[in-house]
């Protein structure tokens, strides 16, 4: 995987400034096809046979890269690929913060190949890694992270996106005194932040989107920390499509190596307006700084690259 990764950064790169204009247009379906475009046409420069196994657009009728599409030049190794030309369109299109444009890339047939729908996910990080379940209640999962981090309960940070579907948790986790610190869009940054130490996040928890999930599974795995997830398919042509897929039981629990089955992956996200851990593009007399999150699931390390782009996204 290591051979692409500096490929996919220049295709997370080219979609964020792609969509740098249309930052606080309200035009959300023009940012995110200005996303799109850029993101194929360079993905398909790239010498592998890709994949994309999930990704996003299919909920919201968004412009997207579909599930199924090949990508690449078709020769070279075999890449399964997970892709959100902007993970918060929303937020771009209002000029708020947490919007990224991001891949997550690991070797044929080791991503969860399923359809864009909502998943209910569990992140921590590498503390309490092997530790958590999905299927325990949220209090016990409480403790079982605090115990692996040596902290007391109201020591711990829950991070939630803030949705009235969210808040049983938020209150339950309260009401046990721990911290709860609430975001608007893009789930994918926060996720990951579990796994950073200098952003203080204990526990993710929520519902959104598969796509950004499986995004978020390869990340958390670059940096040894744990997901687990269950799809939620609301209707029987969604569950229909799981099994198509080979999900046999669309709402079983999902372990993380069934999300992502293999270390040898990458994550990279380019931020396009600010988040808890990357400043948004920044302009200075046309000349274009980049800030991106490059993640490799062999060397469990995160690199922060920032970028000059002298040439305009205009």
């Amino acid at each position: 995987m290591n051979q692409f990764i500096q490929d996919f950064l220049h295709v997370t790169e080219s979609a964020a400034l792609a969509t740098y204009p249309w930052i606080g247009t309200g035009n959300k379906i023009e940012a995110d096809q200005a996303a799109t475009d850029s993101m194929r046409t360079l993905l398909n420069k790239i010498p592998m046979d890709g994949e994309v196994v999930i990704g996003e657009g299919e909920m919201d009728e968004a412009p997207m890269l579909f599930i199924g599409e090949k990508v690449g030049t078709g020769n070279g190794a075999g890449i399964d690929l997970a892709v959100d030309p902007i993970d918060g369109t929303t937020s771009t299109s209002k000029g708020k913060n947490n919007a990224i444009a991001v891949i997550a890339a690991a070797k044929k047939g080791t991503l969860l190949h399923a359809p864009d729908m909502y998943m209910e996910k569990f992140v921590t990080g590498p503390e309490a890694a092997g530790k958590i379940d999905i299927d325990y209640p949220l209090e016990k999962n409480l403790r079982i992270i605090a115990g692996a981090k040596g902290k007391k309960l109201e020591e711990l940070k829950m991070i939630v996106q803030d949705r009235e579907r969210h808040n049983h948790w938020i209150e339950e986790a309260r009401a046990l005194g721990v911290r709860t610190e609430l975001f608007e869009e893009g789930d994918v940054i926060p996720a990951i932040a579990t796994c950073i130490q200098r952003s203080d996040i204990d526990l993710f928890i929520g519902i959104g989107g598969a796509p950004e999930g499986v995004l978020a599974a390869v990340g958390v795995k670059s940096l040894g920390g744990e997901m687990q997830a269950r799809l939620l398919p609301k209707t029987d042509e969604q569950w229909a499509r799981c099994v198509s897929m080979g999900i046999t039981n669309p709402k079983e629990a999902l372990a993380h190596n069934q999300l992502v089955g293999t270390d040898e992956c990458a994550f990279i996200a380019t931020s396009i307006t600010s988040n808890m851990l990357l400043q948004g593009i920044e302009n200075n007399q046309n000349v274009f700084t980049t800030h991106s999150i490059v993640l490799d699931g062999l060397n469990k390390c995160y690199r922060h690259v920032a970028t000059e782009h002298s040439k305009s996204p205009v």
